[in-house]
């Protein structure tokens, strides 16, 4: 299997310059679709030009420099997602991935406060021994809680330390959400119906702005107003 990629094929949400290499990093398999996360290296390089070189990004990771939602960071092909928090202690600074309004991935610096925590969608429910709930998360992470009382599709704001449930933003009208893919990815509106599809058809949300897409592709951020601090053309 090939460690590298042309930089032609990569996904179009990398903020990248198609013509100035033939190669660039592949990331290794993780929790994040190849289309919402870039390779740790690319990360370092190319959006926080902290070096000039893969070769210099491998080095500062090899020296635990960085962090991902408060873990060191272990591998330069390791993807960087969508929600992500990482921080550099000795720079201090933290960021959260998120998407522009043009649907590319981009950094936004964020306070110590806030890299405390992240919004994570819940993709799924199973129901684990004694009865409990595990909630599998957007980003590859489960929590077990003891009632089930939250809804696929909702979001939640997990602690990072110690996996709290600290808040509830739910999929329903009046909810202000993020289209994370397909042509619309990166625009940022307000749920006006979510409507349920029989058979095998998947669940349609509709925005106020007339924009409307599948359930998947919703990620909410807040009700009325965001709860995080978004790209600066996407503030709203």
């Amino acid at each position: 299997m090939s460690t590298q990629m042309k930089r032609l094929t990569a996904p179009r949400s990398w903020p990248l310059k198609r013509k100035t290499n033939v190669w660039v990093t592949k990331q290794s398999p993780g929790p994040h679709a190849v289309e919402n996360s870039m390779p740790a290296a690319i990360v370092l390089r190319d959006i926080l030009k902290l070096c000039d070189t893969a070769k210099e990004a491998k080095r500062i990771i090899g020296n635990r420099e960085i962090f991902i939602d408060g873990k060191p960071l272990r591998s330069h092909k390791m993807p960087v997602g969508f929600m992500d928090v990482l921080s550099i202690p000795k720079l201090k600074a933290n960021y959260r991935m998120l998407l522009t309004d043009k649907g590319k991935l981009s950094l936004v610096e964020i306070s110590e406060a806030e890299a405390k925590w992240k919004l994570c969608r819940l993709q799924n429910k199973t129901t684990v021994r004694k009865g409990k709930t595990q909630l599998n998360l957007h980003d590859g992470r489960n929590v077990v809680l003891d009632k089930n009382e939250y809804k696929t599709g909702d979001v939640l704001k997990v602690d990072l330390d110690g996996q709290k449930i600290s808040g509830t933003y739910p999929l329903a009208p009046g909810s202000l959400a993020m289209i994370v893919e397909g042509p619309h990815a990166g625009r940022t509106a307000v749920v006006s119906e979510c409507i349920e599809m029989r058979g095998s058809s998947p669940n349609v949300i509709k925005f106020e702005d007339g924009t409307e897409t599948v359930r998947d592709h919703v990620f909410v951020i807040g009700v009325k107003k965001s709860a995080i601090k978004l790209p600066e053309a996407s503030a709203l």
